[in-house]
């Protein structure tokens, strides 16, 4: 499709260095990028600039040599997050790497800001090396309070986070995976809550065995679910498979304890739950073939696995990842409010239980307005970052893992 563009030479737009400018709203919206650094002090006059910068500014640092802590009152540390990728995963476009990748990191930060009050710097890596990555974080991470890992590949997802949870004493969080995990356990909570079910009672199917999906299935055994099972594309993942990976090994050893085998329409039968976050295509008889009131949140996003028109036929409750239908699972109900209540305790990690918290807070906001189409809340609903951040707080400083 051809784009409509304007040359900067011959139409008075100077700013940039593309030969041809396009005119395409989206490029306009983009263009010069969708952030900026903004001071909160001023510098007016001489005074000014001694006390922002040289010579007051050599105090604080003096002061912080002697008291490290005190970064975190007298820089910008403690409400600053470092929004990581390598470009390798990038929001349904795959492999495009690191400069491909910025304008998804610039509207995550921004989403940082708007949502949770967080201010988060894009960090984009030339490199997809697992070392490489891992070092080059942890000597980033003195200017940052937390670090969230976006848009990074599995299975090296779950290895990078998780040495870096090792070396760090700052929140890592890896949002493809948790905050994914976060919103879905609480639209299901509040799923079963406007069917007169518990979690307990539930047999769940993911379809998907990667970052989201390996994600979910912990959480959901954390919270207490019946059953999970999980497919990937060689079927049900289950420990008597010889391909799987450390990843879905450990998954099969907490996950399908009816010992499901086959093919994700096989453990469809009968099932209370589907959740989808692999793309593909499921057939409208395996949801039909599912439990009275089932729950289908089909989250792949264009295009769900389900539509929502079929899925509807069968389901008493209907989920997608788009903005366009009722029930939206969107990571940014999650992680500005995750952030902001961990930095706000300067907390050293995210742990299960501030996850759990965050899911419980996040079904409470809607918990009296329960219908069908109305599960989770919008992610502009002005409770939502203030409910998730106060119960992440709590929780951090109910395990022992806040600082103040």
């Amino acid at each position: 499709m051809a784009i409509e563009t304007v040359n900067p030479r011959t139409d008075g737009d100077t700013a940039g260095d593309a030969e041809d400018i396009p005119l395409d709203p989206v490029f306009a919206l983009h263009r010069g990028g969708k952030m900026e650094i903004a001071s909160t002090v001023p510098v007016r006059d001489a005074a000014d600039l001694s006390l922002a910068y040289t010579p007051g500014v050599a105090e604080v640092c003096t002061a912080i040599a002697e008291q490290p802590e005190l970064v975190h009152d007298y820089t910008w540390t403690s409400q600053a997050v470092a929004v990581v990728t390598d470009g390798t995963a990038v929001l349904g476009l795959g492999d495009i790497g690191p400069r491909a990748s910025l304008p998804v990191m610039e509207g995550k930060a921004i989403l940082f800001k708007q949502f949770g009050g967080v201010d988060a710097v894009p960090i984009a890596l030339d490199c997809t090396d697992v070392d490489e990555i891992v070092e080059t974080v942890v000597r980033l991470a003195p200017s940052f309070g937390g670090v969230n890992l976006e848009d990074i590949s599995a299975p090296r997802c779950f290895e990078i986070e998780r040495r870096l949870k090792e070396r760090l004493d700052i929140p890592v969080f890896h949002d493809d995976q948790h905050g994914t995990a976060v919103v879905t356990l609480a639209a299901l909570r509040n799923a079963a809550a406007l069917t007169g079910r518990r979690l307990g009672e539930l047999r769940a199917v993911i379809s998907g065995a990667g970052a989201a999906g390996v994600a979910i299935a912990r959480i959901l055994c954390e919270a207490g679910i019946g059953d999970v099972a999980v497919a990937d594309r060689g079927g049900v993942v289950h420990a008597g498979r010889d391909d799987l990976n450390p990843v879905k090994r450990e998954l099969a050893s907490y996950t399908n304890r009816a010992g499901l085998s086959g093919s994700l329409e096989d453990a469809l039968a009968g099932a209370d739950v589907f959740i989808g976050v692999s793309g593909g295509t499921v057939a409208e008889e395996a949801v039909a073939g599912m439990a009275k009131g089932a729950f289908v949140f089909a989250m792949a996003n264009p295009t769900p696995e389900v539509h929502p028109d079929v899925a509807r036929r069968h389901a008493a409750v209907v989920a997608t990842g788009r903005s366009d239908f009722p029930n939206q699972i969107n990571n940014v109900l999650a992680f500005p409010g995750i952030f902001a209540g961990a930095l706000q305790v300067r907390a050293r990690a995210i742990t299960e239980s501030m996850k759990l918290a965050a899911a419980e807070a996040l079904a409470g906001v809607v918990a009296a307005e329960l219908s069908a189409e109305c599960v989770i809340p919008s992610p502009f609903d002005p409770r939502v970052a203030p409910a998730v951040a106060a119960a992440v707080a709590a929780a951090a400083r109910a395990e022992g893992v806040a600082r103040r």
